[in-house]
């Protein structure tokens, strides 16, 4: 598993969104994007996450900043997640755990006592030349929509 750092190149991946659209990472070059990390559709957190994004994503567009949520959901349940929040926003989805492996965001977790294996609430902001520029390990799904535009005008200057 990848333990990555500012300054490095994001791992690439290709994945299949809730439209079975493949998108390459690669393709996003000279773009700035906010690869999200979550753990499942139809959570609590994750809704408000994905809902927090939804809500600011014009002001993504006004940054031309991409944003794409990574789960290892299917891209069926996706496309319903997607339809029922009206998310704007392609929704990945890595069921063979390549992308979440790549990025480090699998890993053990704890919920109620029990601990297992899971995707970690991570997100990391990718420059225009392909470099993570921010990494996000502590996400609140609340306020992480507004953080990641607050670094974006940061960052873009």
């Amino acid at each position: 598993m990848a333990k990555l750092s500012l300054g490095n190149k994001a791992p690439v991946f290709s994945l299949l969104d809730q439209n079975n659209k493949k998108h390459n990472l690669s393709e996003y070059k000279g773009t700035w994007v906010l690869v999200y990390f979550y753990p499942r559709d139809n959570t609590p957190g994750c809704t408000t996450e994905a809902c927090g994004i939804r809500d600011t994503f014009s002001q993504f567009n006004k940054s031309n900043a991409v944003v794409l949520g990574v789960s290892a959901d299917s891209v069926t349940s996706h496309e319903r997640f997607a339809n029922k929040y009206n998310l704007p926003f392609p929704l990945l989805a890595d069921e063979d755990k390549k992308a979440v492996k790549a990025y480090g965001v699998w890993g053990k977790k704890k919920f109620v006592g029990k601990e297992f294996m899971g995707i970690k609430r991570m997100s990391f902001l990718i420059d225009p030349d392909g470099n993570i520029a921010k990494i996000y390990k502590t996400v609140k799904p609340k306020e992480h929509a507004q953080q990641v535009l607050n670094d974006l005008k940061v960052l873009r200057t």
